[in-house]
């Protein structure tokens, strides 16, 4: 490691001050380290042809983030140091060209951490400070907090460098390693994706940006992990807090951007904040430690052809939502080794969005489709399941199921006999779902292909849904996406396609589970568009059901639906992993006990609420 030295003055000379500085945004593999590795080099190598002075990878770049408890491996630790060890060596190719890199440090404990890395030698590493502990997040359970936050000289720039949560508090270390001289600050992330908040972390990053007159370049993973999306969409502001670069969405990417450096010293100037706030650091500007002189390297930077910075569009709405269930499907049926996925065709809105998202991301030939009437089934609804299956050019099968259910009904026969009528009601109607789980099992069984669900975020809220039936399979598409938003992605899909991709019917129809005669959803919940927003003020908002009422909510409706949601949480705890879009998700966001006797005085009922075992 290089040691700490002031900054030269020799170093400033007339002419423009660049850094060219890529920010390689990879989709890494929790646990899969040469695979990572080989990822990493393979940026690097794109990054030096680019002419990068300095290269970034995010966050937990190497073991993958989260690893979770995989760090409580020792092995799995010293193994990652190894890849550290093998990326220092292969840097010595790169004459010239400064590495960052997320790994797993271990010293007298374990630190989130970022090695800098220049031919052949590690020369510095920081720790990161701030560990969330909240959401999705554990981080505490793993990693000590870093306590020093060094500024870095690379090429004759200051550079603050910092690890995601460190980033988003106003007193945090970027802001501290600002005020000590730092003219760039470079965070790597692993941020996961809710709906709307890349708009967040840009309004906070530009916020940063200003408010330090340093350029902050935000570099973040993008790829699935089990539920987990992380969108990408790296940025860079300048010293102003504008906006001048961002990578693409839900892909992995390259951005290269030519920091113009005279212009923060320029821009702070005009601050006279700076020179009112004198913050301390463990390891002060002036101490520096130093990567690597400029005179040569800043030469050469200045004979390299421009690199014009571009802007991709920010997603939003429904083409944010879309992209982010796409990844999330791909990504963990091709990191958990599947190759091809089955799915329920019922005709309905939910079984065709998830097929159609199937096929955008693993293409139509990893896709088979599975119709399995019964006596309740629709012709219009066996119709829709065809035509979607023939619109996405999906393999489609037909599996009556009325032989086998009305076999299972004798068995049942007298059993059944001295029940409540309404219980042996709903009964009948679980067995045609878990009939059809056991098909779908079956087939995955023989052919390998993974069980893609079909259920949503209201039903999954108020416990319409059938354990061991459509609950069965092994990743959730629309498990975090209320009823109401699937209707719209399914519109906006056909948009995109410019014609009836999922069947016009399948849109317009009442929902309807078809296990019994004429049934509808609404017999047992109320509108969807009266239902998710009741939801979402619960389950996501945590509100009470006064709360709720004074937005406009019928008081007894609200009641109702707060029960089911309460009474459901050991069916939801049963469920399959599946894609997280929202803030607040059932799962690894939402933690409530499943026994559980807490009750909101005003959601007693007055009468008792029928307990929906199943559709």
């Amino acid at each position: 490691m290089a040691t700490s030295r002031r900054r030269q003055t020799s170093d400033i000379h007339d002419g423009v001050r660049r850094l060219r500085l890529a920010l390689a945004q990879i989709n890494t593999h929790v646990g899969a380290l040469d695979e990572n590795l080989a990822c990493i080099i393979h940026a690097a190598e794109d990054a030096r042809r680019a002419g990068a002075q300095v290269v970034c990878f995010p966050e937990l770049a190497i073991p993958g983030y989260p690893p979770e408890d995989l760090l409580l491996k020792p092995g799995f630790v010293e193994d990652n140091l190894a890849m550290l060890t093998a990326l220092t060596e292969a840097s010595s190719r790169w004459a010239g060209m400064t590495l960052v890199v997320g790994f797993a440090d271990r010293e007298s404990d374990l630190y989130n951490a970022a090695a800098i890395v220049r031919e052949g030698q590690r020369r510095g590493v920081y720790h990161k400070q701030f560990l969330p502990n909240y959401s999705v997040f554990d981080e505490d359970r793993y990693f000590r907090p870093g306590e020093v936050a060094p500024n870095f000289v690379i090429d004759g720039v200051t550079v603050g460098i910092s690890i995601c949560e460190d980033i988003w508090y106003p007193g945090g270390p970027p802001t501290l390693q600002a005020y000590a001289g730092a003219e760039a600050l470079i965070n790597i992330s692993a941020s996961p994706f809710f709906l709307g908040k890349q708009a967040d972390r840009e309004r906070m990053l530009a916020t940063r940006a200003a408010d330090t007159g340093a350029i902050v370049a935000y570099l973040n993973l993008v790829g699935g992990q089990d539920e987990l999306i992380f969108d990408g969409s790296s940025v860079v502001f300048d010293g102003q807090g504008n906006l001048i670069a961002r990578a693409k969405a839900f892909e992995e990417d390259l951005l290269v951007v030519d920091l113009e450096v005279d212009e923060v010293f320029r821009t702070r100037l005009h601050d006279p904040r700076r020179r009112k706030f004198h913050p301390s650091l463990p390891v002060a500007g002036d101490a520096a430690i130093v990567v690597s002189e400029q005179s040569s390297a800043r030469a050469v930077s200045a004979q390299r052809a421009d690199c014009p910075a571009r802007i991709e569009p920010l997603l939003t709405g429904e083409a944010e939502a879309y992209a982010a269930l796409t990844l999330g499907v791909r990504d963990y049926v091709r990191k958990n080794g599947f190759t091809s996925a089955v799915i329920a065709l019922s005709g309905g809105i939910d079984s065709a969005l998830t097929a159609t998202i199937a096929v955008d991301a693993l293409g139509a030939d990893s896709v088979t489709g599975v119709s399995m009437p019964a006596r309740y089934s629709s012709a219009g609804s066996k119709d829709d399941a065809r035509a979607l299956a023939e619109h996405l050019g999906i393999r489609y099968l037909t599996l009556p199921i009325e032989e086998t259910f009305g076999t299972m009904l004798k068995t049942l026969r007298e059993p059944f006999a001295g029940d409540a009528p309404a219980a042996v009601a709903l009964a009948e109607e679980n067995l045609q779902a878990r009939i059809r789980g056991n098909l779908l099992m079956a087939l995955s069984n023989a052919s390998g292909a993974i069980v893609l669900t079909t259920g949503n975020k209201s039903e999954m809220a108020v416990g319409y849904a059938t354990l061991y039936g459509d609950m069965a399979g092994g990743y959730a598409v629309l498990k975090d996406v209320f009823k109401t938003l699937i209707f719209a992605l399914a519109r906006w899909r056909n948009e995109q396609a410019g014609y009836d991709l999922i069947p016009q019917n399948t849109i317009d129809k009442p929902p309807s589970a078809e296990l019994r005669e004429d049934q509808k959803d609404t017999d047992s919940l109320p509108p969807y568009e009266i239902l998710d927003p009741i939801l979402k003020a619960y389950v996501e908002d945590d509100r009470g059901v006064a709360e709720i009422a004074r937005l406009g909510y019928d008081a007894a409706t609200v009641r109702r639906i707060i029960t089911m949601v309460d009474r459901s949480e050991y069916k939801r705890r049963q469920a399959p992993p599946g894609v997280k879009i929202t803030e607040r998700a059932f799962g690894r966001d939402r933690r409530l006990p499943i026994t559980n006797g807490y009750k909101d005085a005003s959601a007693a009922p007055k009468s008792s609420v029928k307990y929906l075992g199943g559709r």
